[in-house]
């Protein structure tokens, strides 16, 4: 018996073997080896895609060419998917070989976003109004900066009709005090891998002077209000963050190569991008990424010199492990950068250029350089124009992220920069009469009469000729270029030096806890921007003819009325200055130091509902040490040569007084909530309200130079309100955005310059008025796909602005005794157009892609005393792009295709110092005179780019 049921179990385990040992036969027989290779619609490789069999864990990713193999079996299922690319499943029967082509995803509502919210989530699921571009998005057009890219952001008005430096950025009509060139990021933070570009603003210092787009850039994300009254630092306006590539487990870069022709074809642009990165240890935990570009341009308006060269290089290393990770970075910026100043104008219903003037036509200097003495000192500094604004940025920092277990993570963000701008260069060209009493004043020759001659500097030709007998003005003769735009005029062309150097230090700390349903953040911002600043204005002037296209030289001089001597007012470079003479120049040395302490709690109350709410409290503090200069008479002495019949170097510069401050501070808090509904997972609403506040800036302190004004030093926060609304939907080939929104600005100063009566070249600020604005809009975003192959982008915003009040000073003569206030609130707020919207329609085929932008801005009220509108453009962009191989490809651009007028801002009539005051234009003044030449600012003429991208 025993030994029956032994032989019995030895044949049902033999029984049992051969069973499993024919079941391993049919699966191994089933299953088969699979390979192919992934690519975009372009043909080229997915590098790292994923291709996982359905339904279980098996799978692999591509390789560098985009190869793959994986065992499946008969009938499976392989998902093939990579970020920013649809999901594509195909089901398996025999083939051994399958090649697989992914479309690029326009949706973009699961993208999940870092910008602007508590802890990462998708689009869908916030309740902030985020839009991003993609690497591929960015680098298929050609922009003037990076600034330029924000214009493919709904809500988002950005003027870079400047050039690559000194742009605006606004968003929602939050826009007081920022729509010039020279405080263009007021309400905004710019940043650069989620922190502040720089953290200290003032005139003509913002992050544009440091912030590049190139090859290292991965992405864009762009936050419109909501949160970024409590996530960004002093910025209720919004945040634009700039992501760089990090490297990837396999080794890929590129190389690109761009040629161009701005200015209507007419002047060339070079420039050459790199990026490259991977891993640097076997086990891939340790990955690089290296990149950055140089540029040389003689820009859309030529000015005799290059107005764009350098370049810059970014580097990271990043360490993963496995509970977080550590980036180390290094950035490299050396650049020189001009702009395009205004440009005479006639018409202001349909504007157009005088005789002679193109969009093309420059205002700048031309070539000057010059030695001068700061102040008293006797240090040399070497003025030379062709340098432009030159400025340095060598940055590096760590971010570290961690996983602490149980629910905690930290995050961690720290740089340390050293920054410089230094301006060689001139601004406010604007036309000025040589028979009126201020071409005297600026000259200091005011009581100095004679028989003025202007003789042209190449030909010594005498182009006028001026009596000035106290007060008199007689022209005696006229040959002035440019009598079409104002008379008996030349340009006038104040020689800045400007030197400022900046050491900063930034950290962002942020800690997570989720409990169940619920994120908690808390986090700290911490700041420290020291400025050592020298500023002059005192280099000297040229003052140049009304050439086109830029201007020429002028050689001043004159014959005394009494003493029949001939006085010379500029030296053998024709400049009324330099000749290594003493200039007055301010020291200005400004600490600010900012911290902010926010908190943010999210709770998802059920799959469908999301709700958050946050705050920030925040302190800014300045102290600061500032040394103003004035001018000195050195006639008696005959100035730097000895000779006082050169009038040139009688004057000099020394320290008249110092002011110290400290303490100066601003607190504010601010709030943020928002609620966002899931009705499925492709549809969601969203409501949020948001308090914020703005801090005045640096400028209030850098500009303090008289005792009164830093006695009375007493920043004071703005107030900003903001009430939004969110629509998003994704049906069928569609991703739709609708954003309704709500803000009021409130405490706004408003500051007039005035001339005194007894020295007209000296000037004095008004009190000031604080002012309040009202906007209320709505934004929109639409992908639409139409097709695999077709498919439109577009974005738009409608909006009506209101100045609920505003009062600004009426100066009438020099000095204050007959200034009085006026009253100008109801009426529209400046520069804020009723209609912004741009359509980007896309055709992908095969190795073929092309797409056209087609912007349209609508009239806007010019400024608050609404004198007139500037009239409504349109501008389109033409980008077509061919890959010759897996790896080479060709793209062209044509911007502003059918080469536009489009006028993106103004100055007033009346040459200088009248153009400065365009609210101190009114309907009145152009009434009496609809004729007069003005300023504007103009699109840029068409452009045309070639790029050859080699990727490897």
């Amino acid at each position: 018996m025993k030994k029956f049921l032994q032989e019995k179990r030895v044949t049902l385990f033999l029984i049992k073997a051969l069973v499993l040992y024919l079941g391993f036969c049919s699966q191994a027989i089933a299953q088969q080896m699979i390979q192919g290779k992934v690519t975009d619609a372009t043909n080229q490789p997915v590098i790292g895609a994923s291709v996982v069999v359905k339904g279980s864990h098996n799978g692999t990713i591509t390789d560098i060419d985009g190869k793959y193999n994986v065992n499946v079996k008969v009938n499976a299922t392989l998902v093939f998917s990579y970020v920013g690319f649809k999901t594509k499943e195909v089901v398996i029967a025999n083939q051994k070989m399958l090649n697989v082509i992914l479309q690029d995803d326009t949706q973009s509502l699961e993208e999940v976003v870092v910008t602007g919210v508590f802890d990462k989530r998708t689009r869908m699921q916030s309740s902030v109004s985020i839009s991003s571009l993609t690497a591929k998005q960015i680098d298929r057009v050609a922009v003037n900066s990076s600034a330029d890219l924000l214009k493919n952001i709904p809500g988002v008005f950005v003027n870079s009709s400047l050039g690559e430096i000194r742009n605006t950025v606004y968003s929602r009509g939050v826009s007081v005090g920022s729509n010039d060139g020279a405080s263009g990021y007021y309400y905004v933070s710019m940043q650069e891998d989620g922190l502040p570009v720089t953290n200290a603003t003032f005139g003509n210092y913002g992050p544009d002077y440091f912030l590049r787009s190139d090859a290292t850039l991965g992405r864009l994300e762009a936050v419109r209000g909501g949160t970024a009254s409590i996530l960004g630092n002093n910025a209720p306006g919004g945040i634009y963050n700039y992501i760089s590539k990090t490297g990837g487990k396999t080794f890929e870069g590129e190389i690109r190569t761009k040629y161009g022709l701005e200015g209507n074809g007419k002047n060339p642009y070079y420039r050459a991008d790199f990026d490259f990165g991977g891993p640097l240890s076997n086990d891939k935990s340790i990955t690089y990424n290296i990149g950055g570009f140089y540029r040389q341009s003689d820009g859309a308006r030529y000015s005799g010199y290059p107005m764009n060269k350098g370049g810059q290089l970014k580097a990271n290393v990043v360490k993963t492990y496995k509970t977080g990770n550590v980036k180390l970075f290094v950035k490299i910026l050396d650049d020189h950068n001009g702009w395009n100043e205004f440009t005479p104008t006639i018409g202001f219903t349909n504007p157009s250029f005088p005789s002679g003037v193109t969009n093309t036509t420059s205002v700048l200097i031309p070539s000057i350089q010059e030695d001068f003495t700061i102040n008293e000192t006797g240090k040399k500094v070497h003025y030379d124009s062709r340098d432009l604004v030159h400025s340095t940025d060598y940055s590096t920092g760590l971010n570290w992220d961690q996983n602490l277990g149980n629910g905690w993570k930290l995050e961690n963000k720290a740089r340390y920069s050293t920054k410089r701008s230094l301006w060689n260069t001139t601004g406010i060209v604007y036309p000025f009469a040589t028979d009126g009493v201020v071409f005297y004043a600026v000259t200091n020759t005011l009581f100095s009469p004679g028989v003025y001659s202007f003789n042209d500097h190449k030909t010594g030709t005498q182009i006028g000729s001026v009596t000035n007998n106290f007060f008199n003005y007689t022209v005696n003769y006229s040959n002035f270029p440019g009598a079409n735009i104002q008379p008996n005029s030349l340009y006038f062309n104040p020689l800045f030096y400007t030197d400022n150097k900046m050491k900063e230090l930034i950290n962002q700390f942020t800690i997570n806890k989720k409990i169940d349903k619920m994120t908690f953040t808390a986090g700290m911002f911490y700041a420290h921007s020291n400025l050592n600043r020298m500023n002059s204005t005192g280099v000297g002037e040229v003052f140049s003819q009304m050439t086109t296209p830029r201007p020429t030289l002028t050689d001043i001089s004159y014959v005394g009325l009494f003493d029949g001597q001939t006085y010379n007012l500029t030296n053998p470079n024709g400049v009324v200055g330099g000749a290594g003479k003493s200039a007055p120049v301010n020291i200005i040395d400004v600490a600010q130091d900012q911290m902010a302490f926010f908190f943010g709690h999210t709770w998802e109350i059920s799959p469908k509902l999301n709700f958050d709410w946050g705050v920030r409290s925040e302190r800014v503090s300045f102290k600061g040490n500032n040394q103003i200069a004035v001018a000195t008479d050195l006639t008696s002495t005959g100035g730097t040569d000895g000779n006082p019949l050169t009038v040139y170097d009688n004057r000099g510069g020394k320290i008249d007084a110092t002011y110290t401050y400290s303490d100066k501070k601003v607190s504010t808090f601010s709030f943020s909530s928002g609620l966002n509904y899931k009705f499925a997972d492709n549809q969601a609403i969203y409501g949020r309200y948001s308090l914020g506040n703005k801090a005045p800036d640096m400028d209030m302190f850098v500009t303090a130079n008289t005792a009164f004004g830093v006695a009375n030093l007493d920043p004071i926060a703005q107030k900003i309100q903001q009430f939004e609304a969110g629509y998003k939907l994704k049906t069928g080939g569609m991703n739709l955005f609708v954003t309704p929104f709500y803000s009021i600005v409130s405490n706004v100063p408003q500051q007039t310059v005035g001339q005194e009566t007894d020295d007209i070249t000296t000037t004095y600020n008004t009190p000031a008025l604080y002012n309040k604005f009202r906007t209320m809009g709505v934004e929109l975003e639409v992908n639409q796909e139409f097709t695999e192959k077709f498919s439109v982008r577009a974005v738009a915003t409608f909006q009506k602005s209101k100045a609920v009040e505003y009062r600004t000073w009426d100066l009438g003569a020099n000095g204050v005794a007959d200034d009085v206030i006026a009253d100008y609130s109801g009426n529209e707020t400046d520069n804020n157009a009723k209609v912004i919207f741009r359509v980007s329609p896309t055709y992908t085929s095969g190795k073929f892609y092309s797409s056209l932008d087609f912007s349209y801005m609508g009239k806007r009220a010019a400024n608050v005393p609404n004198a007139f509108e500037l009239p409504a453009y349109n501008q389109t962009n033409l980008n077509l792009g061919y890959n010759l191989t897996s790896k080479l490809q060709l793209q062209a651009n044509i911007n502003n295709l059918f080469n536009q007028l489009g006028v993106m801002g103004w100055s007033a009539p009346g040459g200088f110092p009248a153009a400065l005051d365009r609210q101190g234009f009114t309907k009145e003044q152009l009434n009496a005179n609809p004729n007069v030449v003005y300023s504007t600012l103009s699109l840029p003429a068409r452009a045309y780019f070639i790029t050859a991208t080699y990727k490897f």
